[in-house]
């Protein structure tokens, strides 16, 4: 995993609710993070990638590049994920737009992994965000992220999360297990 501090830092300097951290994610949250992901989860939906930390992680878990589907809206990070990453989607795109495009037919995704800042955003925002990418999941299985499944048990509807531990890094990883949810 390259070191990618000086242009993450910059990033969130010009932005910093839209980036959400000054640093990359280090290894140990994204070995945190993506523990519960094998080769045989299928497709991956992973939202805010930013430099690719958890997607490096991903392809050593046996994760197949063709398998992994990239929202990025930083247009920088968008086109470095393009580079490191040429056999995966990298779609750039603001991810509370996901039930609003057809990325799959049905719930094929197999996890979603999230490295967005998602305390940083509104109600409603956090709202279109969950309920877009727990559309395309299939039923039980692990979403992960730092904020995801503690911003899924803030809202009643989401709200089967539990914590898998934590590691060094400054937020605690947490694991969320969607219900089908209508919406």
């Amino acid at each position: 995993m390259p070191n990618d501090f000086l242009s993450f830092f910059l990033a969130w300097a010009s932005a910093p609710r839209r980036v959400g951290a000054i640093a990359p994610s280090g290894a140990a949250l994204a070995d945190l993070i993506t523990r519960e992901v094998t080769a045989a989860s299928g497709p991956i939906l992973e939202l805010g990638p930013g430099t690719g930390a958890f997607t490096y992680r991903l392809l050593e878990r046996g994760i197949r590049p063709q398998d992994l589907t990239l929202v990025e809206y930083g247009s920088d990070f968008m086109r470095l994920l393009q580079v490191r990453f040429p056999g995966a989607r990298v779609l750039w795109m603001d991810a509370a737009r996901l039930a609003d495009e057809r990325l799959f037919d049905g719930a094929p995704v197999g996890a979603v992994i999230s490295g967005l800042p998602l305390l940083n955003m509104s109600t409603r925002k956090q709202l279109a965000i969950l309920g877009g990418a727990f559309s395309y999941i299939r039923p039980a299985a692990p979403s992960t992220s730092s904020p995801m499944a503690r911003a899924a048990r803030y809202h009643d509807r989401y709200s089967t999360g539990s914590v898998c531990g934590q590691s060094s890094s400054i937020a605690p990883c947490s694991t969320c297990r969607p219900p089908r949810c209508s919406g």
